[in-house]
Protein backbone atom coordinates (compact mmCIF):
# COMPACT_ATOMS: atom_id res chain seq x y z
CA UNK A 1 0.00 0.00 0.00
CA UNK A 2 2.84 2.40 0.85
CA UNK A 3 4.50 1.56 -2.47
CA UNK A 4 1.27 2.37 -4.32
CA UNK A 5 1.05 5.78 -2.63
CA UNK A 6 4.72 6.54 -3.42
CA UNK A 7 4.27 5.54 -7.07
CA UNK A 8 1.06 7.58 -7.34
CA UNK A 9 2.76 10.64 -5.89
CA UNK A 10 5.72 10.17 -8.24
CA UNK A 11 3.36 9.86 -11.22
CA UNK A 12 1.51 13.06 -10.27
CA UNK A 13 4.72 14.98 -9.65
CA UNK A 14 6.73 13.90 -12.68
CA UNK A 15 4.40 12.71 -15.43
CA UNK A 16 1.22 14.78 -15.22
CA UNK A 17 1.03 17.98 -17.24
CA UNK A 18 -0.69 20.51 -15.03
CA UNK A 19 -2.45 23.53 -16.56
CA UNK A 20 -1.10 27.00 -15.98
CA UNK A 21 -2.82 29.20 -13.39
CA UNK A 22 -4.52 31.35 -16.04
CA UNK A 23 -5.67 28.29 -17.97
CA UNK A 24 -7.07 26.76 -14.77
CA UNK A 25 -8.97 30.00 -14.06
CA UNK A 26 -10.42 30.08 -17.58
CA UNK A 27 -11.49 26.45 -17.37
CA UNK A 28 -13.06 27.08 -13.96
CA UNK A 29 -15.13 29.92 -15.43
CA UNK A 30 -16.21 27.68 -18.33
CA UNK A 31 -17.33 24.95 -15.92
CA UNK A 32 -19.17 27.46 -13.71
CA UNK A 33 -20.99 29.05 -16.68
CA UNK A 34 -21.91 25.66 -18.12
CA UNK A 35 -23.20 24.53 -14.72
CA UNK A 36 -25.42 27.60 -14.38
CA UNK A 37 -26.76 27.24 -17.94
CA UNK A 38 -27.48 23.54 -17.41
CA UNK A 39 -29.20 24.26 -14.07
CA UNK A 40 -31.38 26.91 -15.71
CA UNK A 41 -32.27 24.54 -18.55
CA UNK A 42 -33.25 21.79 -16.12
CA UNK A 43 -35.27 24.30 -14.07
CA UNK A 44 -37.08 25.43 -17.22
CA UNK A 45 -37.92 21.90 -18.34
CA UNK A 46 -39.06 21.02 -14.82
CA UNK A 47 -41.31 24.09 -14.70
CA UNK A 48 -42.87 23.30 -18.08
CA UNK A 49 -43.50 19.66 -17.18
CA UNK A 50 -44.86 20.63 -13.77
CA UNK A 51 -47.37 23.02 -15.32
CA UNK A 52 -48.29 20.49 -18.02
CA UNK A 53 -48.94 17.77 -15.44
CA UNK A 54 -50.93 20.23 -13.31
CA UNK A 55 -53.06 21.19 -16.31
CA UNK A 56 -53.56 17.52 -17.18
CA UNK A 57 -54.85 16.73 -13.69
CA UNK A 58 -57.07 19.82 -13.73
CA UNK A 59 -58.50 18.60 -17.05
CA UNK A 60 -59.04 15.07 -15.65
CA UNK A 61 -60.63 16.46 -12.46
CA UNK A 62 -63.28 18.50 -14.30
Amino acid sequence: MVNYIKESYNELKNHVTWPTWSEAQKLTVVVAVFSVVLALAIWGVDTVFSKAVGQYFQWIKS
